[in-house]
């Protein structure tokens, strides 16, 4: 959500600071909030900064005169109306939105300014969080996790720290493990970097929650990062050691739900860090790779999500399905059907996308260097090939999509992309190669489409997004109904790894993952709730649904 001025408040600033042209500062911003809630927000931080709230007035409705040193700043504000849902699931009724001016009457002393800053930034924020009713959604929007969400008493003795993309389906899942046990107050999210679409309202509520929420970028674990990135990193690795050391001196082991980023520090081994957790869930095959070249030797369990039988059969269906709506989505212009795409790796993601794209007419041909992918590809009807320079001698495809986790194309390859090729990574390595750049390479953003390359052929090559995981660039992902069974079956693993961790060992651990699953009954509750012909069975009996109303938001 934009928080900038907008034309309609064009005629109100006019009217409002004519008088004061260059005395005064004013501010605009708006959000989903109400006249109340925007009451609340300035009393509390004048409160904090020791502003006497008896300077505070009402002049007019929805509007507030506030003392700073002795120079007035006026508080306007309106609600407006909404031009679209700013969630997944559309709201009835829908959530309002309330616009605010802030106009200062002249001068302001540097304390004030601050003060007003302050201000600014309190309301901006109450205003990207996600309103009670826009929780409710999202919350009966995973049925599954609100089934699996029962108190587990192994809970009460840990801390969490949750790294993922900031999505709704996150929001759902730390809902679900509060209401299994673990304390707001020792939830700590990291948010892995993407340009997600929401990844700022994401952010705003978990703070209004009373969670910790930071960045932690994954160019930084790839070794892909800047030095400002870097240090930034170092910076939120110190408050989650801090984080980690407050939970054990608490009694509390801390449980990591990750892609490897941690871990791929040395969290989870002896000797590394000041600081070690104690157990871990994997979520990705790249964070099981990241594991792998980890410093150290892995001393804690960790439960391995990526390969469970869960991910492979429900989950990548509705990855590769949201890889395909937003690629359809980013180039609107483009003719699809009949038109060949190459397809660089054919595993557990790049199969299932390459089947969506010939359903849709497209004439997809195969790159990769494992001879049972390339044998399975073949006898689906794809044509194959073992590198993508064969392939390209072959072919002038319109769209090149990366699945590998790995660098796809190489110097040698770029004098044979055809001129004006789109390049889709559903993996962030794969174009990394122009991505990270290289000395003579010239490129120009294209907003919300991506970054357009002139190569030293002089050809073009436009790379959508922003180098990462197309699907997530400036997109919500995965609807909350399709990665609802995978957030209920992260829940039903953590409470495994918290009940079991002493039994389980150091180590990569497969097995408990999908037995535990099972035993939960997982797949025929899934089933049930989206599957099953006739009449649609609740996810819970009616009388113990823990409804989102049950999961009050803090003031």
């Amino acid at each position: 959500m934009a928080f900038a001025e907008s034309e309609s408040l064009g005629v109100a600033v006019e009217a409002a600071t004519a008088a004061d042209r260059g005395a005064g500062r004013y501010e605009i911003l708006d959000g989903r909030m109400t006249p109340q809630d925007v009451d609340e927000t300035v009393r509390s931080v004048l409160r904090g900064e020791g502003v006497p709230l008896r300077d505070l007035t009402e002049p007019e409705p929805g509007g507030r005169l506030i003392d700073l040193d002795g120079t007035l700043v006026h508080l306007r504000s309106r609600q407006i109306a909404d031009a679209a849902p700013d969630t997944l699931a559309p709201i009835d009724p829908p959530a309002g939105r309330t616009q605010v001016l802030l106009t200062a009457a002249g001068p302001l002393s540097e304390r004030a300014d601050a003060v007003l800053d302050r201000l600014v930034e309190a309301l901006t924020l109450r205003g990207r969080c996600y309103t009670a009713a826009e929780i409710d959604s999202i919350v009966e929007g995973m049925p599954l996790v609100a089934r699996y969400a029962t108190e587990e008493p192994a809970f009460r003795d840990w801390a969490l720290i949750f790294r993922d993309h900031y999505v709704e389906n996150s929001v759902g899942f730390l809902l679900g493990m509060e209401r299994a046990g673990i304390d707001r107050e020792w939830i700590f999210a990291l948010n892995k970097g993407d340009r997600t679409l929401h990844r700022d309202r994401v952010h705003a509520w978990f703070l209004h929650r009373g969670y910790q929420s930071d960045t932690l970028d994954n160019s930084v674990i790839n070794g892909s990062a800047d030095t400002t990135a870097r240090a930034y990193a170092l910076a939120v690795n110190e408050r989650v050691d801090d984080f980690v050391r407050r939970a054990h001196e608490a009694g509390r082991k801390v449980l990591v739900v990750d892609d490897g980023g941690l871990l791929a520090q040395g969290y989870g081994a002896d000797g590394i860090l000041d600081e070690r957790i104690d157990g871990a869930l994997e979520l990705t095959v790249s964070g099981l790779k990241r594991i792998a070249g980890a410093p150290g030797e892995l001393t804690i369990p960790v439960l391995n999500m990526a390969r469970s039988r869960l991910k492979s059969m429900l989950g990548y269906n509705e990855i590769a399905d949201s890889c395909v709506r937003r690629l359809r989505a980013v180039l609107p212009g483009e003719k699809f059907i009949g038109r060949h795409v190459l397809l660089l790796g054919y595993g557990t993601l790049g199969a299932r996308v390459a089947h969506a794209l010939r359903a849709l007419g497209c004439r997809v041909a195969v790159v990769d260097t494992d001879i049972l992918a390339l044998i399975t590809a073949a006898e689906h009807g794809y044509e194959t090939y073992t590198g993508a320079a064969e392939a390209l001698s072959a072919h002038a495809p319109f769209l090149i999509i990366g699945n590998t986790g790995e660098l796809a194309l190489t110097h040698a390859d770029l004098p044979l992309l055809p001129d004006g090729v789109h390049l889709a990574g559903f993996a962030t390595k794969d174009f990394s190669l122009l991505s990270e750049g290289f000395e003579g390479l010239r490129s120009t953003v294209i907003p919300h489409v991506g970054v357009r390359y002139v190569l030293p052929t002089g050809t073009t090559a436009t790379l959508l997004g922003d180098g990462r995981s197309l699907n997530l660039f400036e997109y919500e992902g995965i609807a909350n109904h399709g990665y609802d069974a995978y957030r209920a079956g992260t829940l039903i693993a953590a409470k495994t790894l918290c009940r079991e961790a002493g039994r389980l060992g150091p180590g990569l651990h497969l097995e408990p993952v999908d037995r535990a699953i099972d035993e939960a009954g997982l797949f025929s509750a899934y089933y049930e709730e989206y599957l099953a012909s006739g009449t649609r069975r609740p996810s819970t009996p009616a009388d113990t649904a823990v409804p989102a109303a049950t999961v009050p938001v803090t003031r």
